[in-house]
């Protein structure tokens, strides 16, 4: 067993000693066979959560009302889930009804995947109701049951098909396949955080490629925002290998690929309930991107960008828009500065030389002096800065 097991086992012990089962179960599960590092460790019991409650100390009700209850009792927070079965999905996402009960094959088989209804038990047995350890060595992802119920159930676990093809590098299996095709339209119900957070993770996996082209097969792309009015460009895009690292990184190869300009960019973006920080670094590295493509890039094209964004839009840019370009990251180092304060000269100083007055112009003259430094009309030294300085406020 994994390190993150043995440390939880003693919840499972203390459950089983009083009587009740107790798994491990989930992903944890999956990525334990498949060597992949674990995330959250998830215990499910047939203890209902006020037997659970008793059992252990210090306990927090972090979703009661669904039979989870988080233990406190030894140094990590682990949630323990009741067994439970799930009826009526008005929304498409959050079940109207759950009941709790005391078997753990009802408890899988509301689960999604086969590869996710899994459990295992203290001893190291795997429970595998659903043929999800098959499954797993033909690399194949499988809804447990009827898909159609599944994705009538949770629409956004169309979305996580094609999240884990991408990151496990598995392919969905044929009825499962046409489950999402038939009811893609069913995504529109979903909130787009949640689409957003599984959209990443799609695209920061081992095939990538795999993930997008399936969301174009299964029609998924055309409810997701702004990526309807782009089908050709997209089928273009998957034919490259994708490996991104970071969330700056997806959205600038989709605002390159689409040619969003800054204003397109903060409006596709803030439609993705994108954080500010990210959308500003977007633009940033998009804007970069562009000037690779145009060959037109200036030591302060790379200053106003940032070291991170240079390594953003080279990545972008010589795996996905096929350039061929120097070594922009080593120029970025070579840069005289990389911030305003390491410039050798300050405002405090300039007011108190005498050469200006607090207020606009002060400001105006540190940004020329900042940009004469960056393309090298003037070298960062204290002298020559107050002599520039003087010399643009004479102008």
């Amino acid at each position: 067993m994994p390190s993150e097991f043995e440390k939880a086992l003693p919840i499972l012990r203390k459950i089983e000693s009083a009587g009740y089962e107790a798994y491990f179960v989930g992903g944890s599960v999956r990525d334990t066979i498949l060597k992949r590092p674990i995330h959250d460790v998830d215990i499910a019991t047939s203890a209902y959560p006020s037997e659970v409650k008793g059992l252990f100390k210090r306990t927090v009700d972090t979703g009661i009302e669904h039979g989870t209850v988080m233990i406190l009792d030894h140094g990590t927070g682990y949630e323990v889930t009741t067994f439970r079965t799930e009826s009526g999905y008005q929304d498409y996402r959050r079940p109207d009804k759950v009941t709790f009960v005391r078997s753990l094959r009802e408890d899988l088989k509301r689960r999604d995947f086969t590869i996710n209804a899994l459990a295992l038990s203290e001893n190291g047995q795997v429970t595998d109701l659903f043929g999800g350890l098959v499954d797993m060595k033909a690399r194949v992802i499988r809804a447990v049951g009827d898909p159609e119920e599944r994705f009538n159930e949770d629409a956004l676990r169309m979305m996580r098909a094609v999240r884990f093809a991408s990151q496990l590098d598995f392919r969905i299996d044929d009825q499962t396949l046409k489950g999402i095709y038939d009811h893609s339209n069913l995504l529109k119900k979903i909130a787009v955080e949640r689409i957003h957070t599984e959209f990443i993770k799609m695209m920061m996996g081992q095939d990538a490629g795999n993930g997008l082209s399936l969301m174009l097969k299964t029609r998924l792309y055309r409810y997701i925002p702004e990526f309807g009015d782009h089908f050709e460009t997209l089928v273009e895009l998957v034919k490259t290998p994708i490996r991104l690292i970071n969330e700056v990184q997806v959205w600038s190869l989709f605002a390159a690929s689409f040619q969003f300009q800054r204003s397109q960019i903060e409006t596709f973006l803030k439609k993705w309930k994108t954080a500010n920080k990210i959308i500003n670094d977007v633009i940033l590295t998009t804007d970069l991107i562009f000037r690779i493509q145009a060959q037109t890039v200036n030591n302060l094209d790379l200053y106003h960008a940032g070291r991170q964004n240079v390594q953003n839009a080279v990545a972008v840019a010589e795996n996905y828009l096929n350039e061929s370009l120097p070594d922009l990251i080593k120029a970025y180092d070579n840069l005289p500065i990389t911030s305003r304060k390491q410039l050798e000269i300050t405002g405090g100083e300039l007011i108190k030389q005498g050469i200006l007055k607090p207020g606009p112009q002060l400001g105006k003259t540190l940004t020329d002096l900042e940009k004469a430094v960056v393309i090298g009309k003037v070298r960062n030294r204290r002298s020559e800065l107050m002599t520039e300085a003087i010399s643009l406020n004479k102008e």
